[in-house]
């Protein structure tokens, strides 16, 4: 099902590029702006989904994700310095990606794509106040976020204190968190069947680039690949150093050890996929079961490094192609809102698509804006993803070596 779906998102790119390159070369202006307030609707469908999916999604798989934790009270102490690790991992990758889009600025090549009409229409971004920020962190009705959006936060809240309190009352809450799994299942099915309309709006996307700019345009998407995975290169060269740190010269075995789920996830750019393998390997790398079998699990909702430096990557350059300037103060705030809401739905395909269009709308960026990454977002999911599966080996081998187990040598 998944190569399938990157199979077509692939073939809506190049089609995306020959019609683009066929109407920008052989039609007059006129023709150009007929085709493009059609072919718009491709990218407009796709993000109506998006956006619907967002609050049942959140709410769902977040009161299960902490109403989990919640339970494993006889190893709570595990359980803190996993979460530790996680919101510790979150904050590198967050901050690296925010450096990285500071620094070289990718969103200001794309400034002359967008439409003149919707840089016109661009709303104001909200004054960073503290009163704002606590109307944007706890809800009023949970059902009137829930309608919205633009109020995921609230709804991460709502979302961790009723996972929280279900847990605690013991088995008069197994019946909620078995419904709130189903709703979980139901709304990743529905992801998964939304994320067919992707090669529509990826093909929507390229081709009204390129029939209203020209072929050229695709040398900036070549500039910010090679951008985001020279990024990449950083954080995976932060990760080993931490490996490092913990096991030595061993993580070099760690490496070799991970070197087939690393290559399932890129290929596939699923990390389920990989999961598997990922936690045979680590066994067989010496790594404890019963380590093994409690990190990984929380890892793919909690700890997916590559997404993460993603998210603030993808935020901060939409925010600079449609010339939103953002205070210091805000991007640090955006950062802190991207690890909250994260959490507990990176294991949905496209998830970090979900993610960036929650959390732009509520600092006043046009979630249109995600049409810029929609072309090449799957090549940035295989990097971000193989990325995601060392940070996950690296977080077992640091919560192994903080309780004192032993990594035992194998053959």
């Amino acid at each position: 099902m998944k190569h399938k779906i990157a199979v077509w998102i692939f073939l809506g790119l190049i089609a995306g590029i020959v019609t683009g390159a066929f109407i920008n070369l052989f039609q007059d202006s006129y023709q150009i702006a007929t085709y493009v307030s059609i072919a718009k609707y491709g990218s407009i469908i796709f993000l109506k989904f998006i956006k619907l999916i967002i609050g049942p999604l959140v709410l769902s798989t977040l009161v299960v994700g902490v109403a989990g934790i919640g339970d494993a009270g006889t190893i709570g102490r595990m359980s803190i310095k996993t979460i530790g690790w996680f919101l510790f991992a979150s904050i590198i990758s967050l901050t690296l990606g925010l450096i990285i889009v500071n620094v070289f600025k990718p969103g200001l090549d794309f400034q002359h794509t967008i439409p003149e009409a919707v840089i016109q229409n661009l709303p104001k971004t909200d004054q960073f106040t503290l009163e704002h920020f606590l109307d944007q962190l706890i809800p009023e009705n949970i059902f009137v976020a829930l309608s919205s959006h633009k109020m995921v936060l609230q709804i991460v809240v709502f979302s961790v204190l009723f996972g929280l309190a279900t847990a605690a009352i013991g088995d008069k809450g197994k019946p909620i968190i078995a419904a709130m799994d189903s709703l979980a299942h139901v709304m990743l099915k529905l992801t998964t069947m939304i994320m067919w309309l992707a090669p529509l709006a990826v093909f929507s996307a390229v081709s009204i680039v390129i029939a209203e700019k020209g072929i050229g345009v695709m040398v900036q998407y070549g500039k910010l690949i090679l951008l985001f995975y020279f990024a990449l290169a950083i954080l995976w060269s932060i990760l080993i150093c931490f490996g490092y740190f913990f096991i030595k010269n061993r993580v070099w075995s760690l490496i070799k050890h991970i070197e087939e789920p690393i290559m399932l996830a890129f290929a596939t750019a699923s990390s389920e996929s990989a999961y598997p393998k990922l936690l045979t390997q680590l066994e067989r790398f010496g790594l404890n079961d019963k380590i093994t079998s409690f990190v990984l699990p929380l890892g793919y909702s909690f700890n997916l490094d590559g997404s993460m430096m993603y998210m603030t990557f993808g935020s901060l350059l939409i925010a600079q192609a449609y010339g939103v300037d953002l205070t210091l103060t805000q991007q640090i705030t955006m950062l802190l809102v991207l690890m909250v809401t994260s959490k507990g739905i990176a294991a949905v395909p496209r998830a970090s698509l979900v993610v960036i269009a929650a959390t732009i709308a509520g600092f006043g960026i046009p979630e249109a804006g995600l049409a810029i990454l929609l072309p090449i977002d799957q090549f940035l999911d295989m990097g971000r993803t193989a990325t995601n599966v060392v940070g996950n080996a690296v977080a077992t081998v640091a919560v192994s070596k903080m309780e004192g187990e032993e990594i035992k040598h194998h053959r």
